[in-house]
């Protein structure tokens, strides 16, 4: 037996679910995972061990040595959590034939939440109606406390009816943007923890918040908006929880004894924009010995403390900051900066002007005739001011809004001394990356990833800037495997899944967008439709392949059923879903400007297609899950729809009834049609119809993701290279020609000719038809997960389109994985990195499957001519 530890391997710090900060985490036994880093190629894991110490009592346990080559999320090795229970967990592991461990990793520090709904014993408080005030207005409430010795620990709990920021003793407690988030207030509201040792001090101490209304009351939805959804009170909570020396704990609160004032944010809106009278400050009211005498009384809000739920990942945060690469003036004279991109997020100002001045800023993603285009974003103002109180140069920025641009208009008198664009978005940690060595695909590319991170702003939103910026989940459905690939979005999603659940009607009837809220003829009455509601089944199914989670399944595996099981009682005996109203392929750009849905492809046929699709995935979420019946069930289900689209639908030819590309992209893909002739022959047409279309987009929302790889399984390569490399109108590469730097909504939101597209619906910010960034990573690079979160890899490049090389990296559970290949004189070449612990399957042109294991690999095989 090897005496040597581990080949020179490492372990990395653990990760306890999906958090990489787990402090105040919601599970009382977190998963754990680890990488493992080896010089040794093909070493494998055969064992590993995990300490975990509990500072509290200064004692450690171990599991003792553990037969397992798992390390991704395997379970937690103690007792449960208890609330703010703090553990340390290090691991050390064994490789094959190995009987000496690694060295033990980095300890990661794991600590509880508050678990149980007895632990808040802190109320929420509310502003009493303050003279003078707009309801639109945010509000400042303060509690001033006396410590009589500085503790050895302090944690800040804090929640809100509303957005909220927190003061203590006059410094920012914590990072976080929008805080709460947006959950569905009615079943789940979430609360952060905080760290804030170092901000309490010996003698008085004050806690400051800051108190908006944001989602849970403000004007949300379409046509005007509706306006306190939630509830009609906006209200604070927090809970500080000092801890000292000799075990006691101190415990301060809102309760009755706060109280609360006008700030000077006169008016803030998520769709409207924020404005802020700096003449209304309150100088120091954070701070000890400010005098709030005549501040005014708070009530306690009753809330069940039961729909209080921890995060299960990252909060909003600023995460970048751009300066305007041109500055203008407009025709009607007004200044106007260009930021290079379209962003998600707010300015910072600092201006200089007399007292009184007014300062306006005006966004919006493109211009018209020089001048701001406003009209995209509907009703939504998406305009921020404010008024200086004369003191010198003073810098802000908003607190309780966003909004997406690239160009923005300051109007005013005020001297402009500096300012830039703050992003925001939810801090989620890049994981993947693809390049190639065409310039126009790697800016496609880049807009995909600026999109994502753009609409991913708490929860998966369709667009970033007018009125609307609503979960859509049909938008996420076909966007979460390029999402997955992208970013960490595990533990985001995990959460929006769990407030689609929970929006789901009893008959299994999914909304067209989670949190709900009235939209007339969306959400007010919502019917099943497909694309839309199978986000219940594909979103957890895509993130189980792309993480590795299984819980997500278990968690949602009732919400996916429900929603088969709906569509099924629609479709009926002869499992053809072939009645109701139907979103279909959404946005072909054969439909008309007036209605998007009015594609060329048969929305029954989408919907029956994605009936058969769903089937087949809950019974393969069955499978994992261990139940048995329903496997069965549901996989016989999956072939009785499947056979029954192709007897309404499918000729013997493989035509298909609607001649569309959409239609027969989707039963390519779904597998519907069985190899064969007819497979064959529905193959050969899509790739006609794509030719005889002059390679320019026909599809939409539900034939967009697939049409690629449907050509690509069939057989048709060329074609479908051919219609990512199309730059006319419509196609992938167009808005890249015309300055675009995000994915646009439209195939045409900016129509050929410079204009903005006069519809009502134009948003130059939305992923959905970015969706091909999943083919261009899988295909294009050729790097795909070939079991779930990637613990084998499917290397598969299929060079085309005149590129000479394109590469691909992804963070997968088990460490980064690249594919890089370089195609020259005849002849491909290929570099393979293949994580520890996993292998991989890898196909090239012209040559039998191969295994490998873990390590660096590299061929060159003969491939054609040079690119053309």
């Amino acid at each position: 037996m090897s005496q040597h530890r581990g080949g020179g391997t490492t372990v990395t710090t653990p990760r306890a679910e999906h958090h990489d900060e787990p402090l105040g985490i919601g599970d009382a036994s977190p998963r754990l995972s680890w990488r493992l880093h080896s010089d040794e190629p093909g070493w494998r894991q055969a064992a590993y061990e995990i300490e975990v110490t509990d500072p509290a009592t200064a004692t450690t346990t171990t599991t003792g040595r553990l037969d397992s080559p798992d390390s991704v999320l395997v379970p937690w090795p103690g007792e449960p959590l208890r609330s703010r229970a703090r553990r340390g967990v290090r691991v050390r592991v064994w490789g094959a034939g190995e009987d000496l461990p690694t060295d033990w990793s980095p300890r990661l520090w794991v600590e509880a939440g508050l678990l149980r709904a007895e632990d808040w014993r802190a109320g929420f408080v509310a502003p009493t109606e303050l003279p003078g005030t707009d309801e639109t207005a945010a509000v400042l409430l303060r509690h001033s406390f006396v410590v009589g010795e500085r503790p050895v620990t302090a944690r800040l709990y804090a929640s809100a009816l509303g957005m909220y920021e927190l003061e203590l003793n006059g410094r920012r407690v914590g990072d976080h943007a929008l805080a709460p988030g947006w959950t569905s207030y009615h079943t789940r509201l979430r609360y952060q923890t905080f760290d804030v040792t170092d901000l309490v001090s010996p003698g008085e101490n004050v806690l400051g918040g800051w108190l908006a209304e944001g989602w849970y009351r403000g004007r949300l939805g379409f046509a005007g908006g509706t306006r306190g959804i939630y509830g009609d009170t906006t209200a604070l909570l927090v809970q500080l929880e000092l801890g000292y020396a000799d075990g006691r704990v101190e415990l301060v609160g809102t309760g009755p004894a706060w109280r609360c004032a006008p700030s000077p944010i006169s008016s803030t809106s998520i769709y409207d924009g924020e404005h802020y009278d700096a003449r209304a400050e309150r100088p120091g009211w954070s701070r000890p010995g400010f005098d709030a005498s005549e501040w005014s009384e708070v009530r306690v809000v009753e809330r069940d403390p039961s729909t209080l739920v921890a995060p299960t990942g990252p909060p909003v945060r600023r995460t970048e900051e751009l300066r305007p690469v041109a500055v203008t003036t407009s025709p009607s004279g007004a200044t106007i900066l260009d930021f290079g991109q379209n962003v998600v997020g707010r300015l910072r100002l600092t201006v200089r002007g007399e007292e009184g001045t007014h300062v306006r800023i005006r966004h919006a993603e493109v211009l018209e005739d020089g001048e701001l285009c406003v009209r995209p974003l509907r009703s939504a103002r998406a305009t921020d001011g404010y008024v200086l109180d004369g003191s010198g140069p003073r810098s802000w920025e908003p607190r309780f809004t966003f909004h997406g641009f690239r160009y923005a208009e300051i109007t005013g008198d005020a001297d402009l001394v500096d300012v830039v664009a703050r992003v925001y978005h939810t801090d989620m940690r890049a994981t993947g990356s693809f390049h190639c060595s065409d310039p126009l695909v790697n800016q496609l590319h880049a807009n995909v990833v600026r999109s994502m991170r753009g609409n991913f702003v708490d929860i998966p939103t369709d667009c970033p800037q007018r009125d609307e910026r609503l979960g859509w989940t049909g938008d996420i459905q076909v966007f979460t495997p390029t999402a997955a690939f992208l970013h960490d979005c595990a533990g985001m999603l995990s959460s929006w899944l769990r407030d689609l659940a929970a929006e789901q009607l009893p008959d299994g009837t999914v909304p067209f967008f989670v949190p709900v809220v009235p939209a007339r003829r969306w959400n007010d009455s919502p019917s099943p439709a497909a694309v839309w509601g199978d986000a219940a089944v594909l979103v957890p199914w895509e993130l189980y392949q792309r993480f590795g989670d299984v819980r997500v399944l278990r968690d949602q595996y009732d919400s996916a059923r429900s929603w088969v099981d709906r569509v099924a009682r629609d479709a009926g005996p002869d499992h053809l879903w072939d009645d109701g109203e139907q979103l279909g392929d959404w946005l072909d750009p054969s439909a008309p400007a007036d209605d998007p849905a009015g594609g060329k492809a048969d929305p029954h046929l989408v919907a029956t297609a994605y009936f058969a699709r769903s089937a087949s995935v809950v019974s393969a979420m069955a499978g994992v899950l261990g139940e048995t019946a329903d496997e069965e069930r549901y996989a016989a289900l999956a072939s009785r729809v499947a056979d029954a689209f192709v007897r309404r639908w499918v000729g013997p030819t493989g035509r298909v009834e609607d001649d569309a590309q959409t239609s027969y992209a989707l039963a390519l893909r779904f597998g519907l049609i069985p190899p064969g002739p007819a497979r064959e022959g529905a193959g050969r047409r899509l790739a006609e119809l794509v030719r005889d279309g002059g390679y320019r987009i026909g599809t939409g929302f539900a034939g967009t993701p697939v049409i690629c790889d449907a050509l690509t399984e069939s057989g048709h390569v060329d074609t479908a290279y051919a219609l990512l490399m199309r730059r006319e109108c419509p196609s992938w590469l167009y808005p890249v020609t015309r300055g675009a730097t995000t994915i646009w909504e439209r195939w045409d939101s900016l129509l050929p000719d410079g204009t903005v597209n006069p519809g009502q619906m134009t948003s130059f910010n939305h992923y959905a038809l970015g969706a091909v960034a999943d083919w261009l990573h899988r295909t294009v690079a050729g790097l795909a997960p070939a079991a779930p979160g990637y613990r084998r890899l499917l290397v598969r490049p299929v060079p085309g389109g005149g590129l000479t090389h394109a590469s691909a990296s992804h963070d997968t559970p088990y460490g980064t994985a690249s594919v890089a290949w370089c195609r020259a004189d005849g002849e491909l070449g290929v570099d393979l990195v293949v994580p520890t612990g996993t292998t991989a399957t890898v196909v090239l042109p012209g040559r039998a499957p191969v295994e490998v294991s873990s390590g660096r690999h590299h061929w060159r095989v003969p491939f054609g001519g040079s690119p053309s």
